[in-house]
C-alpha cells in the first residue's frame, strides 16, 4: 500500500467510525476486495450493517450480498431478501436485480416470476446490463410472457455490448442458430475477459455438444481456463436455456 492508499485509507476509516454510512459502506467494500492486500470479509460485514442501519442504499445491498453469499456470515437467504428488499426502495438497479435473482428461484422468499420479471425490467430500463441478459431469458424461454426471438435477441445483443459475460455468451447462441456462425465465434472470444471459473466450466460443457468443431474447440479452451483459475468465484448458474451455438 503506498503512503498515498495509507492517507486515504485511514481517512476512511475515520470518517467511517464517525458515523458516515456512505464511508462505512466504501471502507466494508474496500476489506471485502481486500484493498491493503488482506481481505477481511467478517469486518466487512459488520461496516455494511452499520452503513445499512443508516437506510444506505449500497449498505442494505452488501449487507444483503453478504448473507446470500456467505461473505463474513452464514448463508441466510431470508436475510438477503430483507436487506436487498430495503435498498429496492431506494431505487437501486443493483438491488433489483439479486432481489430479482432471489424471487426467480424462490430462495428466501416465495418463488415470484412475475414480480422478478418486474424488477429485471425496471433495472435494465435504468441501464443495468445483468437484468438485461435476464430478460432476454424470459423472451428467449417463453416464462410469464410471450415467447419472442426478436426480442431476446435484442435484449442479448444489448447485454453483450454493455460487456455482460452471461448477454455475450446468449446473444453468440442466437447469431450461431440465425447462421451467423462467424460473428457468434467472435463473441464468445469475450467470454473469458470476464467470465467467473464456474460460468466457464458451464458454458464450455455446454459448447462441447455443438455439432461444429469450431465451437467444440472454443469449449474446450473454456472448459481449460476454468480448471487453471479460481473456481472459488461466485456466480448465476447459465440456466435452462443457454443454448449451445452451432
Amino acid at each position: 500500500m503506498t503512503a498515498d492508499t495509507l492517507s486515504i485509507a485511514q481517512k476512511l476509516q475515520a470518517a467511517a467510525q464517525d458515523g458516515d454510512a456512505e464511508a462505512q459502506a466504501v471502507l466494508g467494500q474496500w476489506l471485502l476486495d481486500g484493498r491493503d492486500g488482506s481481505a477481511d470479509p467478517a469486518q466487512a460485514f459488520q461496516w455494511f450493517l452499520k452503513s445499512a442501519a443508516q437506510q444506505h442504499a449500497m449498505g442494505m445491498h452488501m449487507a444483503g450480498s453478504c448473507h446470500e453469499n456467505g461473505w463474513g456470515t452464514p448463508v441466510d437467504f431470508f436475510a438477503a431478501a430483507n436487506w436487498y428488499r430495503q435498498a429496492v426502495r431506494t431505487g437501486l438497479d443493483a438491488a433489483m436485480y439479486n432481489y430479482a435473482n432471489l424471487l426467480q428461484t424462490g430462495s428466501g422468499v416465495a418463488q415470484d416470476h412475475a414480480g422478478a420479471l418486474a424488477l429485471y425490467r425496471d433495472a435494465a430500463d435504468r441501464g443495468h446490463i445483468k437484468s438485461m441478459t435476464k430478460l432476454g431469458r424470459y423472451y428467449e424461454d417463453g416464462l410469464i410472457l410471450e415467447k419472442d426471438d426478436d426480442a431476446a435477441f435484442f435484449c442479448y445483443r444489448e447485454a453483450a455490448l454493455g460487456g455482460d459475460f452471461r448477454g455475450q455468451f446468449s446473444y453468440a447462441g442466437m447469431l450461431a442458430a440465425r447462421g451467423q456462425p462467424e460473428e457468434a465465434l467472435q463473441w464468445l472470444a469475450k467470454v473469458p475477459l470476464t467470465a467467473t471459473p464456474r460460468y466457464m466450466a458451464e458454458a464450455g460443457a455446454l459448447l462441447l455438444q455443438s455439432p461444429q468443431d469450431e465451437f467444440r474447440r472454443v469449449g474446450q479452451d473454456m472448459l481449460s481456463k476454468a480448471a487453471g483459475a479460481n473456481t472459488g468465484q461466485i456466480t448465476s448458474p447459465i440456466g435452462s436455456s443457454g443454448p449451445a451455438p452451432g
